[in-house]
């Protein structure tokens, strides 16, 4: 089973990817002049992390942005809830 899995669906059906927590799996779907990538892959502390980037599109997919960080919450049983 995949580390990471990613879904997509367009006119042509849906599909899938599986990555493994080497390789991680990123996608960038986009209109012309907007785009999203997401990328999923293992931190420096050994942790789930996907980061999301605003693009140009494919107008201007060389421009990114990072416009979120989401990271996988430490497992610590001493770790206190605010």
């Amino acid at each position: 089973m995949s580390h990471f899995f990613g879904e997509i669906q367009g006119n042509r059906g849906s599909t899938s990817r599986g990555g493994s927590r080497s390789s991680g799996i990123w996608a960038h779907v986009r209109g012309w002049n907007v785009g999203c990538k997401i990328v999923c892959g293992i931190n420096k502390e050994g942790l789930d992390e996907i980061i999301i980037y605003k693009t140009g599109g494919s107008n201007g997919m060389f421009t990114e942005e990072i416009i979120a960080v989401i990271n996988e919450e430490e497992k610590e049983s001493s770790k206190e809830c605010n």
